[in-house]
């Protein structure tokens, strides 16, 4: 296997063990230490040449947010005559807004889902309101979920149905840390309802079967991904799209991507941490940032990136990469994020009973 998901991989390893150590401190640590821009100056926003900035963000970000932050700051540079350094935090979606609602700090937070956004806001750190603050539900990219599986599909694995069946190893995050997982879970669950006409214990048998067939339930989506492709587990990979297509491209040859019958329309969420924001002086830079997201020049990185620009016509220019005919849900078919968080992924919810049952 290729050495550059290993490196990430021990960097991110290393670098948790350094928040961990330091209860939190963000400082050189968090996803490599990514970083854009000239200097290391501590400057917060005011009247010093080099700016900061700090983006607290989920595993499958990180080879986007690398060009995104360096297309920001050439913007930056050319606007206001300032240099700012970006430093990048990277882990489970979930994992990362209990950090920051902890004291991990962020100007601005791009997690997996509005749940753990407004995580973070629920702790007084993010403003109500937030959704609205930028265009899409502060959603500037969106991305699905696939499978990806070994070439030649030995398994013949084609649709959710096959991963239930005897003797096929699934790998998947967890959803109690994981965005994307949760993004798994209620793909499949509407997969079943289709299936089984709506039959609550069809569903719940068919639901087991599958979490009993996951080999291991990784804290973040980058973490899965090793899983399978470098430490060879598994038959089936659930995956974000960008995801399954970095794979692809970084090991050609040796996967292949399955789109299933039924998806789910994914929003990665992004928004100020306002308390830090305010407190650093980093308000105007960090509306800024999440604004240029928006950007003809971000929406086609994004799209590079294998994420699915929320700017139709732009997404249209990429149509020969994403499959734009998948039959893709919303949220809103489980009553939004606050609803289906309560359902299945608080303690003692669905998933803990069919998990832990």
């Amino acid at each position: 296997m290729k050495k550059k998901f290993q490196k990430k991989l021990g960097i991110f390893a290393l670098c948790a063990l350094c928040i961990a150590l330091l209860g939190g401190a963000l400082a050189g640590c968090g996803s490599g230490g990514d970083s854009t821009g000239g200097g290391t100056g501590g400057g917060t926003g005011g009247d010093s040449e080099t700016l900061t900035l700090t983006n607290v963000s989920y595993d499958p970000t990180r080879e986007l947010y690398e060009g995104y932050n360096q297309l920001f700051a050439d913007y930056w540079l050319e606007e206001t005559g300032k240099t700012v350094t970006v430093t990048q935090s990277h882990g489970g979606s979930g994992s990362q807004a209990l950090s920051v609602a902890n004291g991990l700090e962020a100007d601005v937070v791009t997690l997996a889902l509005e749940a753990d956004v407004q995580a973070v806001a629920d702790a007084g750190l993010i403003e109500d309101g937030w959704i609205s603050e930028f265009p899409n539900d502060s959603a500037p990219y969106t991305s699905t979920i696939v499978f990806v599986v070994r070439a030649g599909n030995p398994q013949n694995i084609l649709d959710w149905g096959d991963l239930a069946r005897d003797g096929v190893g699934v790998i998947t995050p967890n959803p109690k840390t994981s965005g994307g997982a949760r993004w798994n879970f209620l793909a499949a669950w509407a997969w079943a309802e289709e299936e089984y006409n709506n039959d609550e214990a069809q569903i719940l048998d068919y639901i087991t079967k599958l979490f009993k067939n996951v080999l291991v339930l990784d804290s973040g989506a980058r973490g899965s991904t090793n899983t399978f492709a470098e430490n060879g587990q598994g038959d089936v990979l659930l995956a974000w799209e960008n995801e399954a297509y970095l794979l692809m491209k970084e090991h050609p040859g040796e996967y292949e991507v399955v789109t299933p019958s039924i998806s789910i329309l994914c929003q990665p969420s992004v928004a100020i941490v306002d308390e830090v924001a305010d407190r650093r002086g980093t308000q105007e830079l960090a509306k800024a940032y999440l604004d240029y997201l928006y950007s003809d020049d971000a929406q086609r990185l994004e799209a590079e990136a294998f994420y699915r620009p929320s700017n139709e016509a732009i997404l249209a220019e990429y149509g020969d990469v994403f499959d734009l005919n998948m039959n893709l849900i919303t949220i809103d078919h489980f009553g939004g994020w606050a609803q289906a968080q309560e359902t299945y992924f608080t303690d003692g919810a669905v998933f803990d009973q069919i998990y832990e049952g």
